[in-house]
């Protein structure tokens, strides 16, 4: 039997969210690791699979074409800048075995993401969105008071994932291509911080099970960006949206159960108005979604 578009896409989904969601055990591997070094490794291992695969494709010239462009190579140069922070923010969390601040991190995205199209591309909120923003704020000012301290790591994760959304909207190419750029930027700052800490060729060079481990982290990075593009493509946004949040929840569930997270009791209180949060996000979303769909028939 023949596997539909729209079947086809949310496997692909799913299979997506699921490599990014179980992620955090691969970079426990690591943590062994300067966690500068794992990112400018990521970096070059990044751009050796992307290049491969534009190349197989016949489009590695997309990526010289948009680099050759003033303002895009300045747009691309920042969403290089927000990615790197993201990756380190993420890699640093990891070594600390703190799993349960990059879920959160990953679960207030979409909430920051709404607040963000606010500001920049004065984009309205709904009801339902500003109440959904209000209780993500809620439940950082509660986990805040709790643990005597704000959740800055979760934080920089949803901004800077944020800030790359916006920057990646300024860019008219597909994911692949802008990401190779983005890492074709990096990759120099990442050779040059590997030559000068002695990990390439040096008194620090890394033995060659770090070095195969830290090879996986190409394909790691590349194969669910090119499923996500695959699924967009074939899925509605609504479905996108929800399926998504099966990052974070994987996360959590490694982080407790696999790092030993500790669950205070302040974060069962935040936790779940994170959670009450995005769902009344994804309700808001679904609706708007169906409203655009029904507008758009009337006018056919």
């Amino acid at each position: 039997m023949r596997m539909t578009p729209g079947a086809a896409g949310i496997l692909a989904l799913v299979a997506a969210c699921t490599i990014w969601g179980l992620s955090p055990l691969y970079y426990h591997l690591l943590a062994h690791l300067p966690p500068l070094e794992v990112l400018s490794f990521r970096t070059l291992w990044s751009l050796i699979f992307f290049a491969a695969v534009l190349a197989a494709q016949g489009r590695l010239g997309l990526v010289r074409d948009a680099l050759a462009d003033r303002r895009t190579r300045m747009v691309i140069a920042a969403a290089a800048v927000a990615i790197s922070l993201n990756w380190f923010g993420f890699i640093y969390t990891i070594s600390l075995g703190n799993g349960l601040e990059a879920s959160l991190g990953y679960y207030m995205f979409p909430l920051i993401a709404v607040v963000l199209g606010r500001m920049v591309f004065k984009e309205t909120l709904t009801q339902s969105q500003i109440a959904a923003v209000a209780l993500a704020t809620l439940a950082v000012v509660v986990l805040t008071l709790g643990l005597g301290v704000a959740p800055w790591i979760a934080i920089a994760l949803g901004v800077t994932f944020g800030i790359y959304g916006v920057l990646k909207k300024g860019l008219d190419m597909g994911g692949v291509v802008s990401v190779t750029a983005e890492v074709a930027v990096l990759a120099p700052l990442a050779l040059l911080w590997l030559i000068f800490r002695g990990t390439v060729i040096g008194a620090h060079t890394i033995d060659w099970s770090d070095m195969a481990l830290l090879a996986v982290s190409g394909p790691l990075t590349g194969l669910p960006l090119i499923l996500f593009s695959f699924a967009t493509r074939r899925v509605r946004l609504s479905t996108v949206g929800l399926v998504q949040y099966l990052n974070p929840t994987l996360q959590f569930f490694c982080a407790v159960l696999f790092f030993g997270n500790l669950l205070t009791p302040w974060h069962a209180i935040a936790f779940p108005m994170i959670w009450t949060a995005l769902a009344l996000y994804s309700w808001s979303s679904i609706r708007t979604e169906r409203a655009a769909r029904r507008r758009a028939r009337a006018l056919a």
